[in-house]
């Protein structure tokens, strides 16, 4: 009794009787056989996350480490994007200069690692809600301003009226437990600059 062949089998054959027929042809040369993954530009691999060191300069990143091995730090928002400004992979550099979206430069060590490309979804901000309860389905509870509560909830509260008292017209813009809030404490040395 004959057995009809497999499935396996039959797979088994036209893949073998296909790498013979691409060893038999004369035209693959060395370049065709190389995986095309190796090939491609690093500027190219957008999503790719390496260290400084392998890329190159004028690149785009995000995602970036500010101390290796602590994760990304800089450059995370939608759409942003910091940009390669010196060589990193020059044998004798330690640091690279980096500009950050805001335009600052900074030095970052070449074993820290970035994403290349612009960081993704930079339509976010575009999205147009529709009415207060669609933040609501979200979690996202309503803000009420601090110059609208008493002084007991929050320091820009309180007054008569529309105060002029409270504010930005009085001490500066605080949080509700009083810590400035456009710029915060500075906490950067300006003495240091790596």
């Amino acid at each position: 009794m004959a057995s009809t062949p497999s499935f396996c089998q039959f797979l088994f054959r036209s893949l073998s009787s296909n790498a013979a027929a691409k060893r038999a042809s004369p035209t693959t040369s060395p370049e065709q056989m190389m995986n095309p993954a190796f090939t491609l530009d690093v500027t190219s691999q957008t999503g790719a996350s390496m260290a400084l060191k392998e890329m190159r300069i004028g690149t785009y990143i995000h995602n970036l480490e500010m101390r290796l091995g602590q994760g990304p730090k800089l450059v995370r928002g939608w759409g942003t994007s910091a940009k390669i400004m010196t060589e990193p992979r020059s044998a004798s550099a330690r640091h690279c200069e980096i500009q950050l979206p805001s335009g600052v430069k900074k030095m970052i060590d070449v074993r820290c690692w970035a994403t290349i490309g612009p960081a993704p979804n930079a339509a976010h901000n575009s999205k147009k809600l529709y009415k207060a309860g669609q933040n609501r389905w979200r979690g996202i509870r309503p803000t009420v301003r601090g110059v609208a509560m008493n002084p007991v909830d929050h320091p820009h509260g309180g007054g008569e009226g529309k105060s002029k008292s409270s504010g930005s017209h009085g001490k500066g813009s605080r949080t509700p437990w009083g810590k400035p809030t456009k710029c915060g404490y500075k906490t950067a040395s300006l003495k240091r600059k790596v």
